[in-house]
């Protein structure tokens, strides 16, 4: 589901030259105004999909929302198929942003409870990688297919979603909570790929190695107070307060230093900066640098730790955003001319380091941080301001840009690096290998 959230992320930057041209298929072009709305309101329609699958998630569980995904995203490629007036845009980018800001929720949450604490980050890591995996593909289709071609392409992706997770359980945290011992002792096996104990011989059970492991695994569960009553003092109190304050520092480093704005605006950053690449091709190597970047995170996300790659991916990205100002302050037209290659490798590099670490560890850290008991409405939270400024960056980015010029912008993008930096190298603490269940 995420591949397919990435692809409709994917398919803006290369439609957007399109609908704001002569020849769009709306008949009249987007104006500057019309254009960050489409790119923004994806934001918004995340904040209402964090909201209401926040609310589901305990209620009808992990699996049941996990089908509920791919109904908004259908829809969001019907729209722009039959899309008559921006409006249509409009409904489908706020579409897509439910299905995506549910899969922000509702993914992290599954992967999380099902993994082994060895795995976690990487499994975690894979869930976002697919993400830049299916932007990138989006990016390709929509810069070199027909505007009516990628829709009908584009919505077997979600139907494929809904056939491939008929066979998984539901996780065994949740029908725990729920008081389902018997199906969370299968859904334990399932998922650990351990062997159910004999059911005619119950002494036998009793000594049985996987049994004694999901009875371990059960009084964790519980003791983390998950089917105690959620209160107001289960979030006031001075341990949850710090970790929602590292949470929303996390957040408006993670959005504000341009690690999804930057991606989404590259084929206007290149113009900005006078590059004669073709900006579409362009796009499409910053998109596979981002999947290269996924990839080390998955390969070092469980040996070097969480905090000490997304300390060096926010050093490094700042690095490279300042490099890009810079560029665009004292290098002449006839030196960005004659060197194209210069723009293209600085936003590769910011690209690279940034999905090492600031982009796909936000997750998993906060998901790692919360308490057991609140886990699924703070998440839930947490995933409704970091959508609330994404809607913020894409809103304000193109804006910056044309108003205040690319180099401001990439000083301010810089700056919340070096802000996050310095915060979170103080206060945030190492969470790989923490127990889910606490």
């Amino acid at each position: 589901m995420t591949l397919t959230h990435g692809v409709g992320v994917g398919w803006l930057s290369p439609s957007l030259r399109l609908l704001g041209s002569d020849h769009s298929p709306l008949g009249e072009p987007l104006t500057i105004g019309e254009a960050s709305w489409v790119g923004s309101l994806i934001g918004l329609g995340s904040l209402s999909g964090n909201l209401i699958f926040g609310l589901l998630l305990d209620r009808l569980g992990r699996k049941l929302c996990m089908y509920f995904l791919a109904i908004p995203n259908m829809t969001y490629w019907i729209l722009i198929y039959t899309a008559q007036d921006v409006s249509y845009l409009y409904a489908g980018r706020f579409l897509a942003g439910i299905s995506g800001g549910g899969c922000y929720v509702v993914l992290p949450i599954f992967v999380a409870e099902i993994a082994d604490n060895g795995i976690r980050g990487a499994l975690s890591s894979i869930t976002m990688m697919y993400v830049s995996i299916g932007m990138m593909i989006g990016f390709s289709l929509a810069s070199y297919l027909s505007y009516y071609l990628m829709p009908c392409i584009a919505i077997a992706l979600p139907v494929c979603f809904l056939l491939a997770i008929i066979g998984l359980s539901e996780t065994p945290q949740y029908l725990l909570k729920r008081g389902r011992d018997e199906q969370a002792e299968k859904a334990y096996y399932f998922y650990k790929n351990l062997k159910a104990p004999a059911a005619d011989d119950k002494e036998a059970s009793k000594h049985d190695a996987a049994k004694i492991e999901f009875d371990t695994f059960r009084l964790q569960v519980l003791s983390g107070g998950v089917t105690e009553r959620i209160t107001w003092r289960d979030f006031f109190n001075l341990p949850t307060l710090k970790i929602f304050g590292l949470i929303f520092v996390l957040i408006i480093c993670n959005q504000l230093s341009g690690s999804f704005a930057i991606f989404n605006y590259t084929s206007h950053i290149f113009d900005q900066l006078g590059s004669k690449i073709d900006p579409n091709t362009s796009t499409i190597v910053v998109g596979a640098a981002q999947v290269v970047g996924m990839l080390c995170a998955v390969f070092l996300v469980d040996r070097f730790g969480r905090r000490i790659l997304l300390l060096t991916s926010m050093a490094g990205m700042g690095s490279g955003e300042l490099g890009i100002a810079l560029l665009k302050c004292f290098a002449s037209e006839e030196f960005l001319d004659e060197n194209d290659w210069v723009s293209l490798v600085l936003l590769c590099y910011v690209v690279i380091i940034a999905s090492v670490g600031v982009v796909p560890l936000i997750f998993i850290i906060i998901i790692e941080l919360l308490p057991a008991k609140i886990r699924s409405i703070g998440t839930s939270l947490s995933m409704a301001t970091f959508s609330a400024f994404i809607f913020v960056s894409l809103k304000i980015y193109p804006l910056m840009i044309h108003d205040c010029g690319l180099a401001a912008t990439m000083f301010m993008s810089g700056g919340m690096c070096a802000f996050g930096f310095i915060v979170l190298g103080l206060f945030l603490p190492e969470t790989k290998g923490k127990l889910m269940t606490h």
